[in-house]
């Protein structure tokens, strides 16, 4: 029986695209990279910004840690509270409040951003805890995700981790607790992109992740 959930942020709580993407647009001009895709762009969402640098551009890590900082300092001073809560989805936290559910965050956006953003939000009402990547990018996402079921004093059959991505099911998996798989975020777009992952539901929508909790 599922009696907690912990959430991913980006792409499952908040549709923070339009902050991150402006930031990487400015990251990309500042340092001279080659102008990417929007789909590319698009895929900085959710994972560590060292990686996505990489990735795209072949960077060292030293060189990724560097862009990370010109991308962070932008983000936070001019677009981090460019987001908004998914349609239902404090609809769906009041529901699992009022069903005994306890509610956590772990999401690999930084710490001390994701605390502004969630508190801004209201998110803090129902969560706790809520925990996020460091700056140097040590902590992996099952890291982060067992640092919540600690700290909640949770057995990891009785969590589920809700999220959008692959590195949420990886996560998921590698710590070692369920996974529910949502598709309206910037990962997953059908329950067939779940099918290579441990999974126990799929939902569309925030009101319907209830149901998967307690299927």
């Amino acid at each position: 029986m599922i009696k907690n959930v912990i959430f991913d942020l980006d792409g499952t709580l908040l549709d923070t695209k339009e902050g991150i993407l402006e930031s990487v647009e400015y990251s990309i001009k500042k340092l001279g990279y080659t102008v990417l895709s929007y789909e590319d762009m698009l895929s900085f969402v959710g994972p560590p910004v060292q990686t996505s640098f990489i990735k795209h551009f072949g960077c060292s890590k030293e060189e990724a840690q560097r862009a990370a900082g010109v991308f962070r300092d932008y983000y936070k001073e001019k677009a981090l509270l460019k987001a908004e809560p998914y349609g239902g989805i404090y609809g769906l936290c009041e529901k699992c409040l009022d069903n005994g559910i306890k509610m956590a965050v772990a999401t690999y956006k930084r710490e001390d951003y994701a605390l502004k953003l969630l508190k801004h939000f209201g998110f803090d009402k129902y969560c706790n805890p809520m925990h996020g990547a460091d700056n140097n990018n040590i902590l992996k996402k099952e890291d982060i995700i067992l640092m919540c079921v600690d700290e909640m004093g949770a057995k990891k059959d009785e969590c589920v981790l809700v999220g959008d991505t692959d590195n949420d099911a990886k996560g998921a998996k590698t710590a070692d607790i369920p996974f529910i798989a949502v598709t309206y975020g910037f990962g997953f777009k059908t329950e067939k992109d779940i099918i290579s992952f441990p999974y126990i539901g799929c939902a569309h929508t925030p009101r319907e992740i209830f149901d998967c909790i307690n299927a």
